[in-house]
């Protein structure tokens, strides 16, 4: 089941990241640190008709989360925080929470959809090609203590549907 976040969710979400990633990719409290920010900012300030919150729920827990904002770029939005509990993958759940995003943003009357991804998070990405986001950028960086290489995608939602 896919719903809106209560209370208490919005903080799940920055320790699950920091916790998941930190136990998965080696990554440091500067992931962590990040995730708080971009929560934070969405819980001051969002606008419910453009921006949203996804918590997945398997067996009456929360499993995977994502959230979809406002870009910079006029007409866009911004996929961001897309997690899915180790135990709850092979459900589906990341597929749900990726077409919650796409159809939100379509409604919405985005016209694009883009992430920003690292080329580690092998998984996560094969998800948004099946959906039909394309690689447009590839940089490489040092961030939370890793050397990563770092993906920028997008989605023109003028396009058919997934």
């Amino acid at each position: 089941m896919l719903r809106a976040p209560v209370a208490g969710d919005l903080g799940w979400i920055v320790q699950r990241n920091g916790a998941l990633y930190a136990a998965e990719y080696g990554w440091n409290a500067e992931y962590e640190g990040l995730v708080a920010r971009i929560v934070a900012d969405f819980a001051e300030d969002h606008d419910p008709r453009l921006e949203r919150v996804w918590i997945a729920e398997l067996d009456g827990r929360a499993v995977g989360c994502v959230m979809c904002v406002r870009d910079s770029a006029p007409d866009t939005a911004r996929l961001r925080l897309l997690l899915v509990e180790p135990s709850a993958r092979g459900h589906g759940i990341g597929d749900r929470l990726v077409r919650a995003v796409v159809a939100f943003a379509r409604e919405a009357g985005y016209r694009d959809l883009v992430l920003w991804t690292n080329d580690v998070l092998s998984g996560a990405r094969r998800l948004y090609q099946r959906h039909g986001f394309v690689l447009v950028a590839e940089k490489p960086h040092r961030s939370f203590g890793r050397d990563l290489v770092g993906q920028d995608w997008r989605l023109d939602l003028r396009g058919s549907g997934t």
